[in-house]
C-alpha cells in the first residue's frame, strides 16, 4: 500500500474510510444549504430553519434547535418521521414532536430552494413552500470510497459501498472493510464492533456475527428512540401474522417515567411459544434501556425467561420488566 511516499507491507488490509453528509441530485451544498458537519460548527442559533429529512439525522439536530427557541420545519418525504422504526413508535414520536411544537410535512418530496441574504425558501413538489433563514440538509450519509483506487485493485463495489461477505472479507483475499462504507447501519457502535470482528477475524478467534437488525439504535431527542430487532411489521412478514405477538406497555404506569416526567411506552415484540424479536421504546432515557433489550433479543430469551427475574423499582428498566411479565402470560401492573 502507498501512503504519500511510504509504501506499507502488510498480511492483511482493513478498508475503513468512513461517511460523508449525501444531498440529493441537483441540491448544491454552500452558503445557508449546509450539512450536519456545518450546523456542528455554526456559531449562533438559528431563528428559523428547515431541515430536509426526517431521519435520525434529522430530527436530533430538530430537537437541539428547538430546545434553544428556535423554529423548525422538517420535510420527509415518507410517511413518517424517524421511518426505520416500528410505526407504532413514529406515530408517538410525531405526537411528542407536535406538542412541542416542531412542525414537520410528510409524504411530500423536496422540489428545490432558493437562497438569499436573508434566508431560503424551500419548495416541495405540491407546490408548499417553507422560509427559513438555513436548510439543513440530513438525506443520510454516503461512503468516502471515491478516488481511493479500490475498484483499480479489483474490489467488489456497489454504488460507493464495499460489498464484504457476512465476515466482513472483500472478494480480494486477505482485504477486509469495516463501518459506514459497508451496506447497512451506519453507526459508530457498529463500526467499532466490526473492527474487533476483524481483528479477531484475522487472528483465528472466530468471532461471532451479529446481523445488523439485531444492533441496538437509538435516537438522541426529546423524547428518545431506542430499538433493537425487528418490528411488528418486520416480524409478522417473517414468521406471519398469527405466529406473532406484542405487548406496548405505556410509561404512564412506571413510576421512574412520572418521577422525571416522561411519557412513552415499551413495545416488545415475540414469536407466539418462542423468543422476543424485537424491543421498541420511546421516551426521555429510553437509549440506557437498550442493554437488557439487545440481551434479551440476540439471545433469543422467551419472556418466560426474563419474568422471574427482577428489575429494581423505581427505575424504567421495570418497563421492560412489566411487558415481559405480560407476554409471560404474569400481568402485574398491566392491562
Amino acid at each position: 500500500m502507498q501512503v504519500g511516499d511510504e509504501t506499507i507491507i502488510g498480511k492483511n488490509v482493513i478498508l475503513a474510510t468512513g461517511s460523508y453528509s449525501r444531498s440529493l441530485p441537483g441540491l448544491e451544498i454552500g452558503g445557508r444549504v449546509i450539512t450536519s458537519e456545518q450546523a456542528l460548527e455554526l456559531d449562533f442559533v438559528p431563528k428559523k430553519v428547515v431541515v430536509l429529512g426526517g431521519g435520525v439525522i434529522g430530527v436530533e439536530f430538530s430537537s437541539v434547535w428547538k430546545s434553544w427557541g428556535a423554529e423548525v420545519q422538517i420535510v420527509e418525504a415518507l410517511p413518517h418521521l424517524v421511518p426505520n422504526e416500528d410505526e407504532a413508535i413514529s406515530k408517538q414520536f410525531e405526537r411528542a414532536f407536535r406538542k412541542r411544537g416542531i412542525e414537520f410535512s410528510l409524504g411530500v418530496r423536496f422540489q428545490s430552494v432558493t437562497q438569499n441574504d436573508q434566508g431560503v425558501v424551500v419548495t416541495l413538489e405540491d407546490g408548499k413552500t417553507f422560509e427559513g433563514e438555513l436548510l439543513l440538509v440530513a438525506v443520510g450519509r454516503g461512503p468516502s470510497t471515491a478516488n481511493l483506487g479500490f475498484e483499480e485493485v479489483g474490489i467488489t463495489m456497489d454504488r460507493g459501498f464495499v460489498i464484504t461477505n457476512e465476515r466482513l472479507a472483500t472478494n480480494i483475499p486477505g482485504v477486509y472493510a469495516v463501518g459506514d462504507i459497508v451496506p447497512g447501519l451506519q453507526l459508530a457502535h457498529r463500526g467499532f464492533q466490526q473492527g474487533i470482528f476483524v481483528a479477531e477475524e484475522i487472528a483465528g478467534l472466530n468471532p461471532v456475527v451479529i446481523e445488523d437488525v439485531n444492533i441496538p439504535k437509538v435516537t438522541y431527542s426529546d423524547p428518545e428512540v431506542a430499538s433493537v430487532g425487528l418490528s411488528q411489521a418486520k416480524a409478522e412478514e417473517k414468521y406471519g401474522a398469527d405466529k406473532v405477538s406484542f405487548y406496548d406497555y405505556n410509561l404512564a404506569g412506571n413510576g421512574k417515567s412520572h418521577i422525571i416526567g416522561t411519557a412513552g411506552s415499551v413495545k416488545v415484540v415475540r414469536v407466539n411459544d418462542g423468543p422476543v424479536v424485537g424491543v421498541h421504546m420511546i421516551g426521555a432515557r429510553v437509549g440506557e434501556l437498550i442493554g437488557e433489550a439487545q440481551l434479551a433479543v440476540n439471545w433469543e430469551a422467551y419472556p418466560e425467561d426474563i419474568a422471574p427475574l427482577i428489575h429494581a423499582h423505581p427505575t424504567q428498566n421495570e418497563a421492560l420488566g412489566e411487558a415481559f411479565l405480560y407476554l409471560a402470560g404474569k400481568p402485574l401492573h398491566a392491562i
